[in-house]
């Protein structure tokens, strides 16, 4: 364990906090996770890397068994009722199937799982128990067979998102229903038919609403008062508004999450990603595509998680050749100890842009050590992931035919073999460096070898 000061940018006071613990020396942290009825897109992919590389930072610093990480599953909802009603097949089949896919491209991405990662339907019982309470401390109501929660009884109503109820209702489309006491109340629980997935309950069978799950999972698993709170910045409202409101009327005494993280939304080339563009990338089609998991991290990790992210096949070509280099350069090599810059970045609202910045120092300097532990610590480098890297190729043929080349032309003082071949090597993707010492190939960006016919 490190003595560190961590600092976070807290997206409900918008200022920068220093991070101290609910529980001295403990953290726990608690992080919305996917809908499962689909293959996870690039975007979904972002919080994951960002709060994975938080929850590296943080066993780091207070010792792996200290904190507490928790990521849930939503398993009950109308995309899979629709998903299921679609295809067929019963739901459990394709909740399952989707956390197996979900599991095994984040697993690709260099993510370590949550120490907790709770199904929505394991915690029915919890959200019953949870709206029951709202409803009798009279923050929630029953209407023909809905749970509301009452926004105008939470007085902070809209704090988080910095907007006031009204101007909510003017400048954004509500759902409006007869049954609705005001436009912004939003459902706890509503009714199903005998065609859709429900629970007995005190106002008869049906389902929870969406807000509820994370309320309840968070509450059972970390109790009522817990020190971040992450997600996308598209959940900020309405849906970690709702949470707030809904936790802090049942748990009054308790404060919920103190730091609230949101991380910015993704693009692809400069443009929002959208199936009608052409632009709509899954993470399992970028792997299929070929790039390996580490580079897909490393694009990630080159923008601050608070700053849009741009996903581009420029960015991706950079991080495999700045990779391959770093590899080369710690083949062989254990890691040291984490660099003081590397760590001081990290500890300054995960400025992930400028740890890589300092690993690019560290190699510079020819610190390997510092280099491979450094990276390990932002989900780099580690020796479970370097596979991509092996091309199956034996380029030192390739690197003495080039070394004779240049002998020759240095006697006969006309380079233009030696040029060529060096051209047909970088356009294969083979990365040349020649010095006194002799010629070295590395494998870069794009390799191809069926490039490499001929060269010999």
């Amino acid at each position: 364990m490190t003595e560190r000061h961590i600092r976070l940018y807290n997206s409900k006071t918008r200022t920068k906090e220093d991070l101290v613990p609910v529980k001295p020396g403990q953290i726990s942290l608690y992080v919305c996770g996917p809908t499962v009825y689909d293959r996870a897109h690039i975007g979904n992919a972002r919080p994951v890397v960002v709060f994975d590389t938080l929850f590296r930072l943080l066993r780091h610093v207070y010792g792996a068994a200290q904190v507490t990480y928790v990521r849930n599953f939503t398993d009950v909802d109308d995309k899979i009722n629709a998903r299921a009603a679609e295809t067929g097949r019963p739901i459990r089949d394709i909740t399952d199937e989707t956390i197996g896919w979900y599991h095994a491209d984040m697993d690709a991405l260099g993510a370590l799982r949550p120490t907790h990662e709770p199904r929505a339907t394991e915690f029915i019982g919890a959200m019953v128990h949870m709206i029951e309470g709202l409803i009798a401390s009279g923050h929630a109501y029953e209407a023909e067979g809905h749970v509301l929660f009452d926004v105008r009884s939470y007085a902070d109503y809209g704090k988080l998102s910095g907007r006031s109820i009204d101007d909510m209702i003017a400048g954004a489309r509500v759902e409006v229903a007869p049954y609705k006491r005001d436009p912004m109340d939003f459902v706890l629980w509503k009714p199903s038919g005998v065609d859709l997935p429900g629970w007995d309950s005190p106002w008869g069978r049906g389902r929870p609403g969406w807000h509820i799950e994370c309320s309840a999972m968070s509450h059972e698993l970390l109790g009522d008062t817990f020190d971040i709170h992450g997600g996308g910045i598209d959940l900020q409202f309405p849906h970690h508004e709702n949470e707030i409101a809904q936790s802090c009327c049942a748990h009054p005494h308790g404060g919920f999450a103190k730091i609230w993280m949101h991380n910015e939304m993704l693009q692809v080339e400069g443009k929002k990603m959208s199936k009608s563009l052409g632009n709509f990338f899954t993470v399992r089609d970028l792997l299929d595509q070929g790039y390996p998991g580490e580079v897909i991290r490393m694009v990630y990790l080159g923008t601050h998680y608070t700053k849009p992210m741009d996903w581009t096949a420029e960015k991706a070509a950079q991080a495999e050749a700045t990779l391959r280099k770093w590899r080369a350069l710690t083949d062989g090599v254990g890691p040291g100890q984490v660099a003081e810059p590397v760590l001081a970045a990290l500890a300054d609202d995960l400025n992930t842009a400028g740890a890589i910045a300092e690993l690019h120092a560290l190699a510079g300097k020819g610190d390997t050590a510092a280099l491979c532990a450094s990276a390990q610590l932002l989900g780099l480098l580690l020796p479970d992931m370097g596979a991509w890297v092996e091309t199956g190729v034996d380029l030192s043929p390739y690197a003495d035919r080039l070394a004779q080349l240049r002998t020759d032309a240095m006697a006969a003082k006309d380079f233009s073999a030696v040029d060529a071949m060096k051209a047909a090597l970088t356009a294969a993707g083979v990365e040349v460096r020649m010095s006194k010492a002799g010629v070295e190939l590395l494998p870069g960006a794009g390799f191809d070898a069926t490039k490499l016919d001929g060269l010999l």
